[in-house]
């Protein structure tokens, strides 16, 4: 008895291992690639990225770098496959791949396309993307992905300060720094509104301190008046309408009343225009016209 079902048992995995042996073969013929060497992988997979086809395109690219591991193809894949993700609709993957170049290449000459490319999905992020065609003001947005996008472009102009990438990184820095900026004040804004007057009192605090040359700091301290005196701490209210009257003289937050309840506490008409929407900023989306660098 005890044979009888050794021998099944042993019939039962050869049969496994034939069924696996089969299929092994049947899938590697299948697969028109498989004498493809790196030049042709490498074309092929190019080729799908152009026409759209990100998905045929990502196998290819993770083909090449199975097989030919160590070679400049690879390297070259690598800051594609993270290129491919994007227009893929992956940030996070793509800012995964983009990880991995940095660390396996950190000399390399892709680093700034890398720093640059990293910006841009996080300057694109899908929570933003919309506001390209509504106007809508980025400062309202969650600030995360802006401030990921500001360390990239950072690192990029620091390291990099002659790379053909780093005017436009410039621009966008500058931008968002507002975006950042404005982001404080409209928390701020929001703390007031809500009674919160300490919680808001430090939000303008974290403009003044970092945010020294930007727009905001002008309602900042209109915010900081208020808030002072509602905490019955008229002296500090006293020093921070001061401070607004001596460093912005003509301010319309002076002669008119604040309402927390509108953007920028006044009305359109007489509040003062902050460059924190894609229509304001003069920024042109370069997701259409931006393609992988090649750097074989």
């Amino acid at each position: 008895m005890f044979l009888s079902n050794f021998h099944l048992a042993s019939r039962s995995i050869l049969l496994l291992i034939l069924i696996i042996i089969i299929a092994s073969c049947a899938s590697t013929s299948d697969d028109k690639t498989q004498n493809w060497n790196a030049d042709k992988l490498y074309g092929e997979a190019k080729s799908e990225l152009e026409i759209g086809n990100y998905e045929k395109a990502l196998s290819l690219y993770q083909k090449l770098e199975t097989r030919y591991p160590f070679g400049a193809y690879a390297q070259q894949a690598q800051i594609e496959t993270a290129y491919t993700h994007w227009k893929n609709g992956d940030s996070a993957s793509a800012i995964a791949s983009l990880n991995r170049y940095k660390k396996l290449y950190p000399n390399q000459t892709g680093i700034a396309y890398a720093l640059y490319l990293q910006g841009l999905i996080n300057f694109n992020d899908k929570k933003t993307l919309f506001s390209n065609i509504t106007g809508e003001d980025m400062a309202e947005r969650d600030a995360v992905a802006g401030k990921a996008a500001f360390q990239s472009f950072k690192q990029l102009v620091t390291l990099y300060p002659n790379s053909k990438y780093t005017p436009d990184a410039l621009k966008r820095m500058r931008f968002l720094i507002n975006v950042l900026a404005e982001n404080e004040i409209h928390v701020a804004r929001f703390y007031l509104r809500k009674g919160a007057y300490i919680a808001s009192v430090n939000r303008c605090k974290t403009v003044l301190e970092r945010f020294q040359e930007t727009p905001a700091i002008e309602e900042a301290l209109a915010i900081m008046v208020i808030a002072y005196k509602k905490l019955n701490l008229s002296e500090l209210s006293s020093n921070s309408s001061r401070v607004l009257v001596k460093n912005f003289p003509n301010s319309p937050y002076i002669s008119n009343v604040y309402n927390p309840k509108i953007k920028g506490g006044l009305p359109i008409n007489i509040r003062k225009q902050t460059e924190t929407t894609w229509k304001e900023s003069g920024i042109f989306e370069k997701i259409k016209n931006l393609f992988t660098e090649k750097f074989l």
